[in-house]
């Protein structure tokens, strides 16, 4: 699958997979200087791409494990999607859930994106929905 990009900044990296078989490619921090995280905030990094997304499909903007496990830096609303008809400058918000200052830096890998395929739905409303063996058990219902 092709996908038209945009670089909005000159200094802009393109995404790229890191490996053969990676499902997911990385973001760069498109910044001029470095960016302090402070525990329990968030900032707002620009990637400095727009993209043109396909019809029927959405990229997502998911954490990275490596920030993610390590630092607890991690995108503010945990899956981001970029719809079809976006077409501005891909911004990412990372929040800081450790304990420390975490600093962005110049071209860090900050988040990574999934294309993934998605449908479009019609709802029907109803006045009952099929029983299941489950119904209407919630969190923990079904065990650890």
């Amino acid at each position: 699958m092709k996908i038209k990009i945009k670089k909005v900044l000159d200094y802009a990296i393109l995404p790229e997979y890191q490996t053969s078989l990676a499902a997911g490619f990385d973001f760069h921090a498109a910044i001029i200087d470095p960016v302090v995280i402070k525990p329990g905030t968030f900032e707002t990094i620009s990637t400095g791409v727009a993209v043109e997304i396909p019809a029927g499909y959405e990229l997502q903007i998911r954490p990275r494990s490596g920030l993610a496990f390590r630092h607890r830096v991690l995108p503010v609303n945990a899956i981001g999607t970029i719809d079809a008809d976006y077409r501005g400058e891909m911004m990412i918000g990372l929040l800081n859930n450790g304990a420390t200052d975490f600093v962005i830096e110049p071209g860090m890998r900050i988040a990574q994106g999934v294309v993934a395929k998605h449908e479009t739905v019609e709802w029907e409303e109803v006045s009952e929905l099929s029983e299941t063996e489950r119904a209407q058990g919630g969190f923990g219902s079904t065990g650890l």
